[in-house]
């Protein structure tokens, strides 16, 4: 076999057989492009106006030339069109793919730079520019098809090999940019992270692209070398071009560093950049349920619908988590906010009972999720012979499925099989090689809060309340602390705490772990985005929780209060 690849076997070496397909609903647009590349010695075209003939016409025939427009109408759109259509195989690097669309929103962009076309054009369209660009892609995917076979291949040594042969032929030299980019990712590939540090090091002292800045940082973070970039990740951020994919790799880092708040905080960021990628909203998701978000975890379960509707991850799974996900922050909720979030939560489920043909394969999750609602209702008797006549403790294959079952026995008392279940969920997950490192930090965390906590916020607030009412501080603060625990981004709890707190204050009945508990709640509201009537309400508490305070607190507490203040005044100092 001939290793170099050359035009014995490099499908783009004759154009007149390559095989061309333009898939927008628009017919100018094919009239436009037919001409550019009939002029160009290119005959094999074929035309779609939607994603279900692009496809059909995929598996008969295979494709060289891609262009595909964002707006395809009637089924799914460009970017799960192109989606679907690598993970078929029928786009690989070896294709050429050019994407159309009239919108350059921020977001947009974001989204087909992450399905690396090989050019992005712009509606209208201009025949001359058109032909030009056209050109040069097809030579530099002729030139550099070596490189992208290996890559397509995932050999990766194979592939700097090949560059660095390119890079010493002088008739190549345009295509240089091509070859340096594909080198690094090579490099990122194979995990030689110093190779790579050094590597894009070398090329920032040439070029200033952002492709470059975004290999070099991550090369860094890989190593763990945050320190050394700090500024530089500084700079990123405010840069349209690099933004967005500087939110995702932070994310990722500190994941890996298992900071997974920090995670969450730039895991968000990327996703309002480019809300249409399907991994990143379940990773939002997974971050916003181990940080006990549950709106972000309802927000994210939503988006995933939404963007996966036609596309290769629709599935009424989908629906299932969003109504989970809308239970499980209904169950958070304290104030008139309730009814409308479970209200969202059932319309969700006539969708999924009424517009999915496969649903009887989800009967069980779907009764247990009509019982978990009627327990939110106060429904206790109907979903408790729901269970009792449909649901065994038997573990299914999903996780997912076993994660609400354990809830649902959980919320209606019955915790030795709940923690029975989690047990059968944590070896299911040691044993799930795709299960991501989030994934199992939830279910450990669930696992350890279902044996400590036995209610739901919403039981344990309406709990406080009978207690408070019976002059119970002690019970009452200790159900306001668990609430919390459950659902701290609840600024109505936090406030029925304190006001719990001042009253044992008044009393003359704090004890040294109060102090503590009062310094948490007033970090956390100090750090949510209040309504003016909340931070009055806040700020009022606040100044009675204060006054004459340092008389009553411990004094080891007051000595560690006073060494932090001295602290964050030298870190003042210093910046």
């Amino acid at each position: 076999m001939n290793t170099d690849f050359n035009d014995e076997i490099n499908e783009l070496s004759d154009f007149s057989k390559l095989n061309v397909l333009i898939i927008d609903d628009n017919p100018l647009i094919h009239n436009t492009l037919k001409r550019s590349f009939v002029v160009l010695g290119i005959h094999n075209i074929k035309s779609a106006q939607n994603a279900f003939y692009a496809l059909r016409l995929c598996d008969e025939i295979h494709f060289h030339i891609v262009i595909c427009a964002f707006n395809v109408n009637s089924d799914k759109d460009g970017f799960h069109l192109l989606e679907e259509m690598k993970f078929k195989g029928y786009v690989t690097k070896r294709t050429v793919l050019i994407f159309l669309s009239s919108e350059t929103s921020e977001t947009l962009v974001n989204c087909i730079v992450e399905l690396q076309p090989d050019d992005f054009w712009v509606k209208p369209l201009q025949p001359l520019a058109v032909q030009d660009r056209l050109k040069y892609t097809l030579q530099v995917k002729k030139k550099l098809y070596n490189i992208y076979y290996s890559i397509d291949s995932q050999e990766y040594s194979k592939a700097i090999y090949y560059s660095d042969r390119h890079l010493k032929d002088p008739k190549l030299k345009k295509y240089h940019l091509n070859i340096l980019r594909m080198r690094g990712e090579s490099l990122i590939n194979l995990l030689e992270f110093q190779d790579a540090e050094n590597y894009y090091r070398g090329l920032l002292k040439k070029l200033k692209v952002s492709w470059v800045y975004l290999g070099f940082v991550k090369s860094l973070l890989k190593q763990h070398k945050i320190a050394e970039i700090e500024e530089l990740l500084e700079t990123m951020l405010t840069q349209p071009e690099t933004r967005f994919a500087t939110y995702d790799l932070m994310a990722q880092y500190h994941i890996e560093g298992e900071e997974y708040a920090l995670a969450y905080e730039e895991i968000k960021k990327a996703t309002e950049l480019a809300p249409r990628n399907i991994e990143r909203n379940k990773k939002s998701w997974d971050l916003a349920r181990l940080n006990h978000d549950h709106e972000g975890q309802f927000i994210a379960t939503k988006n995933m619908a939404l963007y996966a509707k036609n596309s290769i991850h629709d599935s009424p799974e989908l629906q299932l988590n969003v109504i989970r996900a809308g239970i499980d922050y209904a169950s958070t909720i304290t104030d008139n906010n309730f009814n409308a979030i479970l209200g969202q939560t059932e319309k969700y489920m006539y969708v999924l009972e009424n517009e999915y043909d496969d649903i009887s394969m989800f009967k069980e999750p779907i009764l247990i999720i009509k019982a978990r609602i009627h327990n939110l209702k106060d429904e206790t008797s109907l979903a408790q012979r729901i269970i009792d006549t449909h649901i065994n403790l038997k573990p299914s294959q999903s996780i997912e499925d076993n994660l609400d079952k354990v809830k649902v026995f959980h919320e209606l008392g019955q915790r030795e099989e709940a923690v029975s279940l989690l047990n059968a969920v944590k070896n299911q997950v040691m044993g799930d090689c795709f299960a991501s490192q989030v994934v199992n930090k939830y279910v450990e965390q669930e696992a350890e809060e279902k044996v400590e906590i036995h209610f739901t916020p919403k039981q344990l607030n309406v709990m406080a309340v009978e207690f408070y009412k019976k002059n119970k501080m002690r019970p009452a603060l200790n159900s306001l602390v668990q609430a919390l625990q459950l659902a701290p981004q609840n600024q109505n709890i936090a406030i029925s705490l304190f006001k719990v707190l001042l009253t044992i204050k008044r009393d003359g009945q704090l004890m040294p772990d109060n102090f503590e508990i009062a310094d948490s709640v007033i970090e956390m509201m100090e750090s949510l985005d209040l309504e003016d009537s909340d931070k009055n309400i806040f700020r009022v508490l606040k100044e009675n929780w204060l006054e004459g305070l340092d008389d009553l607190r411990p004094k080891e507490q007051i000595n560690d209060t006073e060494n932090k203040e001295e602290v964050d005044d030298d870190e003042n100092e210093e910046i």
